[in-house]
């Protein structure tokens, strides 16, 4: 059996979901399963998930994932390289995936390999030091990098997001593991395209309760409210007005200034998005300065984050998920547990991380118009998918 390992946030999971693990088994004639690592009720662009981990993954198993793993907040909120640093550690570390795959814009895995082997090299390194200056993103000067050491026509590739983000999990990909990619289909930035809608266009329409017009790319139907980080905005402008400078420059990725002009606009205004463009320059992304923000609500430091994810959560499997979790126990690399309560058998390197998301979890239930009570880190077991049925175990007793 081909063990097929996909990162991704599932935010919310649909159509151009489903096809991309469609295609990916059509790669293999042997049997296939898939193992997914996604992101908790926390998101790289630096706000909540539409929608809590566990009802996201139902939905994934509903539409082709065998079994659930989750990346915890402090890689899943990170920037690309930090994501796919801790996403990759984790499919590692299960001891069992062969092949890691992702969507593409170019659908080729030899030049995002090359970009990948660039990008972790010294000259690498050496040119992007020439490239660095002000007025400058990041972004750009590492692209101009790229573009010395491999010309312009591959390093144009990251120029697109999909591609970027398979670059650095390339990056990170282990000896031994596979690396295919699969031409992204559907739709981007607000769009739909044929029977695919994009992730932003569907969290818009839930969170507008418009729920029929997202239900036709979504394996399962919506219920419930949405998640919104509207809900918790003047927490977010009170957590940054209360900041002193040097709590603000211990956030992670806060240096070169940023973390002054953040607390500058936060004087300015009491509106999330305003804040935003204020803080937003040409040297501080967009995307940066987002993250930098929920750093900040949820009270994460640079020191919080381990060199490496100390273990494995497991958020919801079927009954060829159930096979794989037996394979696990024989060769994860990490201590893996599926009920909650087993965080408690790994006290000194599993519970500071695992004590973290629950108090993550915490704020996030209150990013709903009816809060949702705490502790729910503690008490809600993994989906499990029997007969074609999804459903939860009981919860843990208190």
């Amino acid at each position: 059996m081909k063990i097929i390992g996909i990162i991704a946030e599932y935010n919310p999971f649909h159509t151009g979901h489903a096809w991309h693990i469609a295609q990916t088994r059509g790669l293999f004639r042997e049997e296939t399963a898939v193992v997914a690592v996604m992101s908790g009720n926390w998101v790289q662009r630096g706000e909540c998930a539409v929608a809590d981990k566990w009802t996201r993954a139902e939905a994934a198993l509903a539409g082709g994932v065998d079994l659930v793993l989750e990346l915890p907040t402090v890689w899943a909120a990170a920037s690309a390289e930090g994501f796919a640093r801790g996403a990759m550690a984790i499919l590692k570390a299960t001891g069992m995936v062969d092949v890691l795959s992702f969507g593409s814009e170019c659908g080729l895995a030899a030049p995002l390999m090359e970009l990948a082997q660039c990008l972790s090299s010294p000259d690498f390194s050496a040119a992007l030091r020439r490239e660095l200056g002000p007025k400058r993103s990041f972004a750009q000067c590492r692209r101009q990098a790229a573009a010395r050491l491999l010309g312009e026509e591959t390093a144009a590739l990251l120029d697109f997001p999909n591609n970027n983000l398979g670059v650095e999990y390339l990056r990170f990909l282990p000896p031994g593991m596979e690396a295919v990619t699969v031409p992204r289909r559907g739709a981007h930035d607000g769009k739909t395209v044929e029977d695919f809608a994009s992730a932003s266009l569907l969290r818009q329409w839930i969170r507008a309760e418009d729920v029929a017009r997202a239900s036709p790319f979504q394996p399962l139907p919506w219920k419930g409210k949405a998640a919104d980080l509207r809900w918790l905005e003047r927490a977010a402008i009170a957590r940054l007005r209360s900041m002193t400078l040097e709590e603000a420059e211990a956030l992670p990725d806060s240096g070169d200034g940023l973390a002054a002009r953040l607390l500058c606009a936060a004087r300015q205004t009491a509106n999330l998005e305003e804040l935003y463009a204020l803080t937003k320059t040409r040297t501080y992304a967009h995307a940066r300065v987002r993250r930098l923000v929920l750093y900040a609500l949820l009270g994460l430091r640079e020191q919080d984050r381990p060199p490496s994810p100390p273990y494995i959560r497991v958020l919801g499997f079927n009954g060829l998920g159930q096979r794989l979790l037996k394979k696990m126990n024989q060769r994860a690399f990490l201590p893996f547990f599926v009920k909650p309560a087993h965080a408690r058998r790994y006290p000194s390197e599993v519970q500071p991380l695992f004590d973290l998301e629950a108090r993550f979890t915490d704020l996030f239930a209150l990013c709903f118009p009816t809060p949702r009570p705490g502790g729910l880190e503690w008490t809600t077991n993994p989906v499990i998918i029997q007969s074609e049925q999804s459903c939860r175990l009981p919860k843990e007793s208190q």
